[in-house]
């Protein structure tokens, strides 16, 4: 019997994919625990490094999910193959901090449902920190819209087998935020949502600016699609619109903020996040988040 699977997703991640399965490789633990490698159809070195990997990671399993593109399908058919009664996530541009194995575990072997803290500083330069609001560096993340229920970025999320198994799985149709429905769905099913915070995930952000728009901008459209996918499970945030426009306000006030490269991410971001909320009221035909 295995206690815990480790299951990370990947999809052409071979700039960072050595440093998270190196934190791996120092992990210790007294109980049996296997890591899943779900290759989601990789066209680079991914794959191999993986594969090299598993001389000093024995309980390192490759799984190919090239059937479908998509971060969902790779977390479920990982989750199919794993061994483990519990599962923890890593995503492949991460890296987990000394100790994260042996605190996860424990924890999960108490709680159905947890999340790890967040470094946001070892892995990032400090001009790029603060395009994304802070991670789970002191608890839970909240969000201001119906349920109304806390959520984790999902490559810190721990959760039991049978849990995943009773709430469906990720839903493969959604290609962001699937995390944040996904702990969601746990807990509208009874689960209570546990913060580790001896349990430490090295978390990396995006260093380009197209890339940080874009991102941002995905989370902004999908906010408001699960604004409306859970508008019936509490109060709606007061003042919608009144928020919407400050936050265009604040875009334009600040686009100075484009001259000092310090700032640059920070102002990219918060374009990106009204450009996607724009696009998501449009599209979903709801009142913004």
């Amino acid at each position: 019997m295995t206690d815990l699977s480790v299951v990370i997703a990947c999809y052409n991640g071979e700039t960072t994919l050595a440093d998270q399965l190196e934190g791996l490789a120092v992990q210790q633990w007294s109980r049996p625990w296997e890591i899943i490698f779900v290759d989601n159809r990789s066209t680079d070195g991914s794959r191999k490094i993986a594969e090299h990997y598993q001389g000093r990671l024995p309980n390192l399993r490759i799984i190919d999910a090239s059937e479908k593109q998509g971060k969902s399908f790779a977390l479920n058919k990982g989750i199919q193959a794993a061994k483990g009664e519990s599962i923890a996530f890593a995503d492949a541009d991460d890296q987990v901090a000394p100790g994260w194995l042996p605190a996860i575990g424990e924890a999960l072997l108490a709680h159905e449902l947890v999340a790890t803290r967040c470094d946001v500083e070892t892995l990032n330069q400090h001009e790029n920190r603060h395009y994304r609001n802070t991670l789970q560096e002191e608890g839970l993340q909240t969000i201001h819209y119906p349920p109304h229920l806390p959520h984790a970025g999902g490559g810190t999320i721990g959760i039991r087998r049978a849990l995943h198994f009773r709430i469906g799985g990720f839903d493969e149709s959604l290609p962001f935020l699937e995390d944040t429905d996904y702990v969601w769905k746990a807990q509208l099913a009874g689960a209570t949502f546990h913060f580790v915070p001896e349990a430490v995930m090295r978390v990396r952000f995006r260093t380009d600016l197209r890339s940080i728009y874009r991102q941002k901008y995905n989370y902004a459209e999908y906010n408001v699609f699960l604004s409306k996918r859970y508008r019936s499970y509490g109060a709606p945030m007061s003042h919608p619109w009144r928020s919407y426009f400050n936050g265009w306000k604040y875009v334009l006030r600040s686009i100075k903020k484009l001259r000092r490269a310090s700032s640059r991410s920070d102002w990219v971001g918060q374009f990106g996040t009204m450009v996607g909320k724009t696009r998501g009221i449009i599209k979903y035909r709801v009142p913004p988040t």
